[in-house]
């Protein structure tokens, strides 16, 4: 008996997801909760297991393509012949309760979530309020860009697949909206609008699809910076006393099996500078137009991940030890190169501190993990001359650098909160003194 199985609802206002990679073809006979098909949303990549035994009569999608939740995902005719209802009515929807991260009872998915993504937190939730909702297919994040520019997305023309409204569908009718309705002479009103691309045979060039984890940092880095209002603000730091202190704590983080870098210690300066300026520890609900100030320190590290850039949560940073802080960034670091971090690893930070480590070059502006207020960047730490006291002497000097929403603080805000960090890391004295 053939059994129709519908792409599930997995929560959280998800209302499509895309196909990153089938682990079953065609005619494959399948065993039940066999992991069937890997699908990435807004919020998470979750592996779906086959809700029935037996053999795979159809796939509905390929690689790359956007299934709407509720439509059929893929067909199974049932072993032994045995007739069942289908995953869900065709019509009315019936949501489907997203399963536990690995390692949790009753979990049968491996989740993660995908980069720069921020689950709610408890009693904090956005809500989606457009009207067409049920009419036009898009995501949550190009929903959020509309609202932002004004644009009711019902009216714009959809280029994804499905019928998909996507992010320059969005930008793309504003910007048609904005163009005077008399060309000028001699241009065409299509010619004003872009520039027409041609490809001319023997260029050497490789097409690789925008998918997966690689869409949803695009997708996450353009929702930030059309958002948020981003200014930057930078300061030197002498390094020198920490260098000292954490040279000295070494050989008893070796002996306590903890490999000890400079990371905790920044993320230490980081949490008591921003007990002090609660601002930059916030977020924008945007349904209710409240900002949201958070009494927990969870700090997002973003670093460089297999697929791309991920940001890593260290819960609860403001009653951690720096020996313990160092422990859990390297536990989340090895989850995420191996691909097994959770959703409660990879969600939920309220300020987040970007590292290349050593190759943190001298200055950057990154971008604001949204929806938070902030983001630091951390650069190498060098040998200079600098002048103490009237002399040239060499110092460990680094550059911190901070970008902050406009719109949520003020340029104030940033430049004292970093000045805050900047003496607690030049004398580490008074950090611990501070310390919780």
């Amino acid at each position: 008996m053939a059994f129709d199985f519908y792409m599930p609802d997995i929560g959280e206002g998800v209302v499509e997801g895309e196909i990153v990679a089938w682990r079953v073809k065609e005619g494959d006979m399948v065993k039940l909760d066999q992991p069937i098909v890997e699908v990435m949303t807004d919020k998470a990549t979750v592996e779906i297991p086959s809700p029935r035994a037996g053999k795979i009569l159809k796939l509905n999608y390929k690689d790359g393509d956007i299934c709407p939740v509720g439509k059929i995902l893929l067909v199974i005719e049932e072993a032994g012949g045995v007739a069942s209802a289908p995953s869900r009515p065709p019509h009315g929807h019936t949501p489907v309760s997203p399963p536990k991260g690995p390692g949790s009872p009753g979990g049968s998915l491996a989740q993660h979530v995908a980069p720069v993504a921020a689950a709610p937190q408890s009693g904090i939730q956005v809500i989606d309020a457009t009207a067409s909702r049920s009419k036009t297919l898009a995501t949550p994040a190009t929903r959020r860009l509309a609202r932002q520019l004004g644009v009711e997305i019902g009216r714009v023309p959809a280029s994804g697949k499905h019928g998909r409204v996507t992010t320059e569908d969005v930008k793309q009718f504003q910007n048609t909206a904005l163009v005077p309705s008399k060309p000028q002479q001699g241009l065409s009103t299509e010619s004003s609008l872009r520039s027409p691309i041609t490809s001319q045979p023997g260029f050497l060039e490789e097409r690789i699809p925008l998918r997966g984890m690689r869409k949803k940092i695009a997708e996450a880095m353009s929702r930030s910076v059309h958002t948020a209002a981003h200014f930057t603000y930078v300061e030197e730091i002498d390094m020198t006393e920490l260098v000292l202190v954490r040279d000295r704590a070494k050989s008893r983080a070796a002996d306590r099996g903890v490999k000890l870098n400079y990371l905790p210690f920044i993320v230490k300066a980081v949490v008591s500078s921003l007990k002090k300026w609660p601002q930059l520890n916030a977020s924008l609900d945007e349904s209710t137009q409240e900002i949201v100030r958070k009494k927990y320190y969870h700090i997002g590290i973003a670093a460089q991940g297999p697929g791309g850039l991920v940001v890593s949560t260290v819960r609860d940073a403001d009653m951690r030890s720096i020996f313990d802080l160092s422990r859990e960034i390297d536990r989340l670091g090895d989850a995420v190169k191996s691909n097994t971090a959770t959703r409660d690893d990879l969600s939920g930070s309220t300020f987040t501190i970007s590292s290349l480590g050593k190759l943190g070059g001298v200055l950057a502006t990154p971008i604001i993990n949204f929806p938070e207020v902030a983001i630091l960047g951390v650069h190498k730490i060098e040998e200079k001359p600098a002048v103490r006291n009237g002399q040239i002497v060499i110092r460990h000097l680094m550059n911190l650098s901070i970008s902050v929403d406009h719109r949520l603080a003020d340029g104030w805000d940033g430049a004292m909160f970093l000045q805050d960090v900047k003496s607690l890391l030049e004398d580490p004295t008074t950090m611990f003194m501070e310390m919780v």
